[in-house]
Order: structure tokens, then sequence, then C-alpha cells
């Protein structure tokens, strides 16, 4: 069965093709004989109970700098699409938290993936924390003296802002960098959300390895 699928992204026209996992999703839907749809996440709107989308259908391809064939812009409803992927990048602010309530207004009839509730409930830094030996020696605070007694007892540490992405914000300190007071007083400035300081660890190995489980 050939489905209308829309997928909500950030710009299509951007991405590196060799590692966006969303494009290769694109690519296998597309593959099967579904339709694709792309928009960005600040053309949603919500009025009177109706959620739509101003985007533009899109075929893809495997080719630099040719991935794309766009049709012409209109503006959609997305309770009449079958499903609707939810792929912009972090960060995890407002507007993406926002997001996540506009397309709760179609799902499950049009089927979100992965449910907007689900993901407003699991920022990826924070759930991680539930599954203890998949991570570094990491601390979440808002607390400097925490951080501080944090970088004492493992000398060398990453710092990232919590909700951040794309690896925005993150810096490597080590015991003696006199850096850290400025870069808590940057984040603080950008927001008040806590931030996130991991032990550092070397690489052991190269590549982004990721599996994709879409059922």
């Amino acid at each position: 069965m050939s489905l209308k699928v829309a997928v909500q992204m950030d710009p299509l026209e951007g991405i590196n093709i060799d590692g966006d996992t969303t494009f290769l999703m694109m690519l296998t839907a597309q593959a099967r004989g579904h339709s694709l749809f792309v928009y960005t996440p600040d053309t949603l709107a919500l009025e009177d109970g109706r959620v739509t989308a101003r985007g533009r259908p899109v075929t893809v391809q495997p080719v630099k700098g040719d991935h794309a064939s766009f049709g012409p812009e209109q503006r959609v409803d997305l309770v009449d699409y079958d499903v609707v992927l939810l792929r912009q990048d972090p960060p995890f602010d407002m507007a993406y938290i926002s997001s996540t309530h506009f397309l709760e207004r179609v799902h499950p009839k049009t089927l979100v993936v992965n449910n907007p509730t689900e993901v407003r409930n699991a920022p990826e830094k924070l759930f991680v924390t539930g599954f203890p030996g998949v991570q570094p020696p990491t601390i979440i605070t808002s607390d400097t003296q925490a951080i501080y007694d944090f970088r004492a007892r493992h000398k060398d540490i990453v710092l990232k802002p919590l909700y951040g992405g794309g690896g925005s914000g993150v810096a490597r300190l080590m015991a003696d960098d006199p850096n850290l007071d400025a870069m808590l007083d940057l984040h603080a400035m950008i927001g008040r959300e806590p931030v996130i300081a991991q032990k550092f660890l070397p690489a052991v190995s190269q590549g982004d390895k990721r599996i994709l489980l879409v059922d």
C-alpha cells in the first residue's frame, strides 16, 4: 500500500546525504512506493483544531548537490497524511516542544514517528541516564560548585548544553583549564537550563554507527 509521508525536518537542501539518517529513511520510503512531502517546523500552524504545514512535495536521489527535486509549495492539513516523520535536529527548546504539542493533535489518526508525547518526555541526554553503564561518569546540574567538584574528581571533562545539538557549545576542559568559569557564565547567559558534564574518554574507534528501528 502506498502511503503519504510528511517529513518534519531542517531544510533538506543543506543536509549531508552521506551521513543523514533522515535522508536514508526518505530514500527507503520512496523506493517502497510512498510519496514524500517535506516541511520545516517553523511552518506549522494550529488553527481551530487543525494542524497545517507549508512545504513541498519532493523526490530524492543519492546524488550530491542534486539530491532533491521539489514540487510547488503548498499548505497541507497533516491529518490528510498517513505518516509524519518527526526528524528535526535539536536544540530541544520551547520551539521544539511546541511542535510536539501541535503534532499530538493529529496523532494517532496520522501516525507520528516517534510519538510526539514520548519525544517530549525523553530528551536524549536525560533519557540515557536511566541505563547505567552506557555512558561515561556524568553530572547534570546548574550548581557551579558541583561542576568544579566533578572536574576535581575526573580531571578531564567535557561540558555541553543539556538540550543542545550538533556539537554546539561543547568544550573539553582539562584539570588546569582556566576557562571553566567563562563557559559556565556563557551557558547561564543562554538560558536557565542545567548543563551536562562528562568525564572525557579517548576515542577507541572512528565512525558513527546507528541502527534505526521503524515499527
